[in-house]
């Protein structure tokens, strides 16, 4: 498999350096001093990197958000899947979903591409299913990274906050601490005046999410259409199930 990395930061070298470990071939690295990357236009941009994707088979994007619909653009042009790991944007993803339905693409986006966060997902889900109607305990989220994630809060959290809130009825309050080289850790608490129930995950590493990100990329290969991590994840081991 053939990958494009657009963005070169820690993320996307942990994607090349375990891509090269599976013998994937990193066929082309683009960041924003890449030359012809950086056209002052941003059509001028999508032309030049559709051209510079030719030859690829899937894209893995670990950029910034301002940069997002641009990617998603040229890769929905040049016929590219893409995995898309940055956050920020999400205020554009009916946008992003029109242009990849338009061209017929395939786009797999995620606030965490962590196996372990999207089980967390799942595990706090059915934690609020079972304090649902209990107006006794309050629910909050903290999260921390490290000081140089821009985003605050991290998708991660609003992504838990969505859940939450799909059976809880109250406003759910996130806290984000941005400080040192924190790999990123979410609490989901349920508090009330006699006790405090919590569920924590911690990331030791960010090899966690390089995994996940190269386990999309190479699942979306073969789809069409836009999907959630968490949608995608549960496909992959649906099928693996499937083949046991």
């Amino acid at each position: 498999m053939k990958l494009a990395l657009l963005g070169h930061g820690t993320m996307n070298q942990l994607v090349a350096a375990r891509a090269r470990d599976e013998e994937h071939e990193v066929a082309l690295v683009v960041t924003s001093s890449t030359p012809s990357a950086d056209s002052p236009t941003m059509q001028g941009r999508i032309d030049n990197l559709t051209i510079l994707l030719h030859g690829v088979d899937v894209a893995v994007d670990f950029s910034v958000a301002d940069a997002v619909l641009t990617n998603i653009t040229a890769c929905a042009q040049a016929g590219i899947p893409l995995v898309e790991g940055t956050t920020g944007w999400y205020g554009q993803i009916d946008e992003a979903r029109k242009i990849v339905d338009e061209h017929g693409a395939a786009l797999v986006y995620g606030a965490n591409f962590s196996i372990g966060v999207n089980l967390f997902y799942c595990i706090v889900e059915r934690a609020a299913e079972l304090f649902q109607g209990l107006d006794s305990y309050a629910a909050f989220i903290e999260e921390a990274h490290h000081a140089r994630k821009r985003d605050a809060p991290s998708g991660t959290a609003l992504r838990l906050r969505d859940v939450l809130a799909t059976h809880l009825a109250h406003d759910i309050p996130v806290a984000s601490t941005r400080a040192g080289f924190i790999p990123g850790t979410h609490r989901v608490g349920f508090d009330s005046a006699a006790d405090q129930i919590t569920l924590t995950h911690i990331a030791r590493t960010r090899e966690g999410f390089a995994a996940g990100a190269l386990l999309a990329a190479k699942w979306i290969v073969d789809q069409r259409g836009v999907y959630e991590f968490s949608e995608a994840l549960d496909e992959i081991l649906r099928e693996r199930m499937k083949e046991q």
